[in-house]
């Protein structure tokens, strides 16, 4: 399995601090051993899967989607207008 970044994952996870990309790999790893630990979800987000977690007190999600074989991280994020700005991003 091949584990795609979108330009906006890869933004927003090289940002992070050291400690937190660990976690977040930790996160990835969980996914790729097992692609439907998160909720699929529906309507305009069909085929989209979000992995809800916790980095020290402060709630993420990440999005992600299932390509034949591979995985794509589309997204991560603080809960706030994250299902907004998922979409905005999808539409482009």
């Amino acid at each position: 399995m091949k584990i795609y970044q979108s330009r906006l994952f890869e933004k927003k996870a090289k940002k992070l601090p050291k400690r937190e990309k660990e976690t977040l790999d930790q996160e990835i790893s969980k996914i790729a051993n097992n692609p439907f630990i998160g909720d699929e979800k529906k309507g305009d987000l069909r085929g989209i899967f979000v992995h809800k977690f916790k980095i020290k007190t402060m709630g993420y999600l990440l999005a992600y989607r299932i390509i034949e074989k591979d995985l794509e991280l589309i997204m991560i994020g603080p809960h706030e207008n994250y299902y907004r700005d998922l979409k905005k991003y999808l539409k482009n």
